[in-house]
């Protein structure tokens, strides 16, 4: 299992991401190799001032890194040896299962959709985060931000594949699906919520309750909640300023622990043919190791294969 890391991806690469890469090793008895891809001058010095065992890493050097700043699908044409460029090359020609990045998000979102392309049978891939809830559980929220403006058939094909990723991610067996909307009666809602219902309804590949509104997020009544992407990172921002909130007011809560992104890694871009996990620009040595660990169960669990399935018509 050969998983790619973009070391120079992030505010605070690539020490942050060496770092990562210590506690991983350190955490696991059967490490992935792990592709470090990045400027080998930077990157070496840190990795033997670390310890890291050159056995159970691969520096890939790579020159160039994308800033975040840049726009996305001019800065990938025009600079072919940046770290996510190489990275995407990698993992497209099958010299890599995954690929991470905490770096410019566009270039990564668009690095993968024409390096690797969607699954057959998905009109559109999505992003999905996590929500922890007052149960001690955790459910899924998607999309929350790729696509902002979504048809009823996107909605109903995030279903599934938010479905399966709570299954064999997170060990929900048939997880509840949910539709936000702003009520829970049949017919509420925008014209996106009310085409979207019946075919979730009639959707065999999923469990749908029904319609779930804002108050019911972080509570245990849905596993996968469904919505557009302008809603959904309308939420995902807003859950993120929790965690911040309870640090400023010195909440002593380890519910709001939960809403430390960094817990969770990286966003997974689901629907492509390959795992591709996005981090947070100012992820730390936690987040880039959740990042590896998420990778390697993706790989691990075969969920883009079981997508795959559920997709064949």
């Amino acid at each position: 299992m050969n998983i790619g890391l973009d070391m120079m991806g992030g505010d605070f690469s690539p020490l942050e991401a060496v770092r990562g890469v210590q506690l991983y090793l350190k955490g696991t008895t059967a490490p992935a190799t792990l592709f470090l891809i990045g400027d080998e001058t930077k990157i070496n010095p840190l990795l033997q001032e670390y310890a890291i065992p050159a056995a159970s890493v691969k520096v890939i050097h790579a020159p160039q890194v994308i800033e975040m700043n840049e726009h996305p699908t001019k800065a990938l044409k025009e600079k072919q040896q940046s770290s996510i460029s190489v990275g995407f090359h990698l993992l497209a020609t099958g010299k890599m299962d995954a690929f991470i990045s905490a770096g410019n998000t566009g270039a990564m979102l668009v690095g993968a959709l024409f390096s690797l392309k969607p699954i057959e049978g998905i009109q559109r891939p999505t992003i999905c985060t996590i929500l922890p809830k007052t149960s001690g559980g955790t459910g899924v929220l998607l999309d929350v931000g790729l696509n902002s403006d979504c048809k009823p058939e996107n909605l109903n094909q995030f279903a599934i594949l938010g479905s399966l990723y709570a299954k064999h991610i997170l060990g929900i067996d048939n997880p509840r699906v949910g539709l936000l909307n702003i009520g829970e009666e049949e017919g509420k809602g925008n014209i996106l919520a009310q085409a979207a219902y019946p075919l979730l309804k009639d959707n065999s590949q999923i469990h749908f309750i029904g319609n779930v509104e804002g108050r019911d997020l972080l509570i245990d009544k849905a596993d996968v909640t469904v919505c557009e992407g302008f809603t959904g990172n309308v939420i995902l921002k807003m859950a993120e300023s929790l965690f911040d909130i309870s640090r400023e007011k010195k909440i002593q809560s380890e519910y709001f622990d939960q809403f430390d992104f960094e817990l969770y890694g990286g966003t997974p871009l689901l629907g492509v043919t390959k795992p591709v996990i996005i981090g947070h620009g100012i992820s730390h040595s936690k987040a880039f190791l959740n990042m590896i660990v998420l990778s390697q169960k993706m790989i691990q669990t075969d969920l883009l294969g079981k997508m795959k399935e559920s997709f064949l018509s």
